[in-house]
C-alpha cells in the first residue's frame, strides 16, 4: 500500500521535532529534503521552511485558484487548518 504525502509530511515535521541535524538540513535545502522523505516539489517551485515559535507563528496564504473548486477541492485547501489562533472581541 503506498504512503500518503500527509503521512510522509507529518514523518517529516515528527522527525525534525526530534532531530536537530536534520531539522537544521530541512531550513537550509528544503528541495533536498523533501525529495529524500518522498515528497515532490514540481521544477521551478521554490520552498521556504519557516518555524512558528510560542511568540510567532506563520499565516501562508495559499494562491488563489484560477477557477472554481469542487466541494473535494475546497475540502482539501481547508483540511490542513490548525493553529492556536483564537477569537477575540473588539
Amino acid at each position: 500500500m503506498a504512503e500518503s504525502q500527509e503521512n510522509r509530511y507529518a514523518q517529516l515535521v515528527a522527525r525534525a521535532w526530534r532531530d536537530a541535524a536534520f531539522k537544521a538540513r530541512l531550513m537550509a535545502n528544503p528541495k533536498a529534503v523533501l525529495h529524500e522523505m518522498g515528497l515532490a516539489v514540481p521544477a521551478g517551485v521554490e520552498v521556504e521552511v519557516v518555524e512558528n515559535t510560542a511568540q510567532k507563528i506563520t499565516l501562508v496564504l495559499p494562491a488563489a485558484p484560477s477557477g472554481e473548486l469542487s466541494e473535494e477541492e475546497l475540502d482539501r485547501v481547508a483540511g490542513g487548518w490548525a493553529t492556536r489562533i483564537s477569537a477575540c472581541n473588539r
